[in-house]
């Protein structure tokens, strides 16, 4: 079982060419917290919360896992913070988290600024709607997701196992690439390059699906 939490919003367009081949050797299960590929688009929406966000993320587990079962769980930006929190909230239901770019950038020495930087680089006074007729995902994510995430600082009771941080090899030396390489220091993750940049997942779908299938399985190899 592998469960994706997909980044922005949590709406997984542009995802299936990469769920696709990652179904060849898992069971895909892709969690969409605000329904936005269900018919909600265009309602109203709350900001949101990283914990409901995991928390919805774990019920999809416990409904969809054997009893005592685990999930490997891969998160790309907004789903990689989904991830971390996740591990920190359930880690016994979880065999394996790989979290790509997640923008938790406060981790940094200079995040408060980086954040700032962040912000105003892409919530702009131009920005698409989030709610009504002419709403999208974008919007929402600006809206609603941006701020509360970027805020985000994973804390773990222990030390996690399982878990390893991602970021693209055409991302190195922005943002995001140092936020990954510094969350894998701090709790003694593993550091993955995959192919492209923080759109890796729908640029490259089949190489970075098979890298990711790769790291899982070699994780399930060494935790054996």
């Amino acid at each position: 079982m592998l469960l994706v939490l997909p980044g922005g919003a949590g709406h997984p367009m542009g995802l299936g060419p990469l769920t696709e081949r990652l179904a060849t050797h898992f069971t895909v299960v892709t969690y969409d917290p605000l329904g936005l590929a269900h018919g909600r688009l265009g309602l109203p929406v709350p900001e949101q919360r990283v914990s409901d966000w995991s928390e919805g993320a774990h019920r999809v587990l416990e409904a969809v896992l054997p009893a005592g079962g685990t999930a490997y769980v891969f998160g790309t930006s907004a789903g990689g913070i989904a991830a971390l929190d996740l591990l920190a909230r359930h880690p016994g239901r979880l065999a394996h988290v790989v979290a790509h770019e997640p923008p938790c950038v406060t981790v940094l020495p200079d995040g408060q600024e980086r954040r700032a930087e962040l912000i105003g680089q892409l919530d702009g006074p131009e920005r698409p709607p989030a709610e009504g007729a002419s709403a999208t995902p974008y919007g929402v994510f600006l809206a609603r997701v941006l701020r509360p995430f970027t805020s985000y600082a994973p804390e773990f009771a222990a030390p996690p196992t399982g878990l390893t941080l991602a970021a693209g090899t055409d991302s190195r030396g922005q943002l995001l690439y140092r936020t990954a390489e510094l969350l894998a220091e701090r709790t003694g993750g593993a550091f993955l390059e995959c192919p492209g940049g923080h759109l890796g997942t729908r640029d490259h779908p089949v190489a970075f699906a098979d890298l990711l299938t790769d790291t899982l399985r070699s994780s399930a190899r060494t935790s054996a």
